[in-house]
């Protein structure tokens, strides 16, 4: 194993976020004991994508089961910065670079009871390929005969293919899209990709939900609280991001969309996506 990381949540969200974070919790757990390798990717940077990784990680820690977040976006890393990791330890990248040779030396243990987690490590220039070796699919198989849950945080699947070679080792998959901004197409297009790999997608999680009366909670609910500033999230190779540099907004919400849920919200978003 190796070294005990301190990770320092400052954005937990307030009663409300929790809550969804919760019924996130719970839809994967009735997806079936099967579902142990669990990608989330979104469409574009800055959908809100990590932190709902981390907290779902983190609500299903918390819940008894024993869980490792694999940070695998070796382009732009977040977490370490997000949660203020110091000293950053050796991560996937360098494993997967023969860097280091086993396993136990990336997985560190955490400060949450059950959370286990591996770093993306050093930035990589070819992290599709790294990605694809049957190395990183080893890795995650030794991961869930170990764990309950092995949740995979990747690139956005829009700008690069990264989560596509993650998602053919994963036995499920969470798209993380932010309301009112992502396009019918571009959505379908990730989904598509998700779909030719044969990895499930359990559901969507929309984010940042614009809260009223005309929803299905009603008022009541009201928006999710602030979430803090996401900061950058810089190149991926495809261009500039055009969100790079730009602070995210600071109300953020939530709403977990189970995959097989028949009411006419959840409906409506498969329609959509």
């Amino acid at each position: 194993m190796g070294q005990q990381i301190t990770i320092h949540d400052n954005n937990g969200g307030d009663f409300f976020y929790r809550e969804a974070i919760k019924t996130l919790r719970a839809n994967i757990q009735f997806s079936g004991r099967k579902r142990r390798k669990i990608l989330i990717t979104s469409v574009f940077p800055g959908e809100g994508k990590s932190d709902t990784t981390f907290h779902l990680a983190k609500e299903m820690a918390g819940a008894g089961k024993k869980v490792l977040l694999v940070d695998a976006d070796i382009r732009n890393s977040y977490f370490v910065s997000r949660l203020e990791i110091k000293p950053a330890p050796p991560g996937l990248s360098e494993y997967l670079s023969g860097q280091v040779e086993t396993e136990e030396e990336i997985i560190c243990t955490t400060n949450y009871e059950n959370l286990d987690m591996i770093v993306a490590g050093a930035y990589a220039p070819n992290p599709a390929e790294m990605l694809s070796d049957t190395q990183f699919e080893e890795l995650l198989d030794h991961a869930a005969a170990k764990y309950d849950y092995v949740f995979i945080d990747s690139p956005p699947l829009g700008h690069v293919i990264d989560a596509a070679m993650i998602a053919q080792y994963c036995n499920g998959s969470v798209m993380v899209i932010e309301s009112g901004t992502v396009s019918y197409r571009a959505a379908q297009k990730v989904k598509e990709q998700l779909e030719r790999t044969g990895c499930t997608i359990l559901g969507v999680v929309l984010n940042r939900v614009e809260r009223g009366g005309g929803s299905r909670y009603g008022s009541k609910y009201g928006k999710y609280g602030k979430y803090g500033k996401y900061g950058k999230y810089g190149k991926y190779g495809y261009g500039e991001d055009k969100t790079a540099g730009a602070a995210m907004p600071e109300e953020i919400q939530s709403e977990a969309v189970p995959a097989d849920v028949p009411d006419a919200a959840a409906e409506k978003t498969a329609e959509r996506v």
